[in-house]
């Protein structure tokens, strides 16, 4: 009976566990799929789709200062990745470096998809301290030290507050 019992437990870990979603999709995701993760519309003809696909892909990942992997990212280990990979163009690994020296600054009216947003988040004093890449709308990607990497939009409370300036990265 006790090995009948257990044999049920481990099926039904197997039968629930493999249902469970996952906030990563694969390589070959379709635009669909990458709306679905966003919440907002994406056509497989958008010239942004391999940004969107990246951006999915780190969805989930734990917070890690310091960190550049998708075991664990900070904020500016997320955008020089995803600038990396989508757009071959490597950046300064430090919030204040892109601020600095890889972007000219825009208002958030100009936005664009693939611009970096920059806020303050330092609770001592008046700095750059966060940053995040610009998708659509009024969402932006961003590794937080609470939820790790994920979307928000400009329009939250929290980031009004906060806004510094936007970033047209330099080529």
């Amino acid at each position: 009976m006790r090995n009948i019992v257990l044999l049920c437990i481990v099926c039904a870990g197997f039968l629930f566990g493999s249902c469970s979603s996952s906030r990563h999709i694969g390589k070959s995701s379709s635009a669909g799929q990458v709306s679905e993760k966003l919440g907002f519309p994406v056509s497989k003809k958008d010239r942004q789709l391999p940004l969107y696909t990246e951006a999915v892909h780190w969805l989930g990942v734990p917070y890690k200062y310091g960190g550049n992997t998708s075991k664990g990212v900070d904020c500016s280990g997320l955008v020089c990745n995803i600038y990396r990979k989508v757009y071959g163009q490597k950046l300064e690994r430090t919030v204040a470096g892109m601020y600095k020296k890889n972007c000219r600054k825009i208002s958030r009216n100009a936005l664009r998809p693939g611009d970096l947003v920059f806020f303050n988040t330092a609770k001592t004093k008046k700095s750059i301290s966060h940053v995040g890449i610009f998708l659509k709308g009024n969402t932006f990607i961003h590794a937080t030290t609470h939820s790790g990497v994920r979307l928000s939009t400009l329009d939250e409370t929290y980031y009004k507050k906060r806004w510094i300036s936007g970033g047209k990265v330099k080529k």
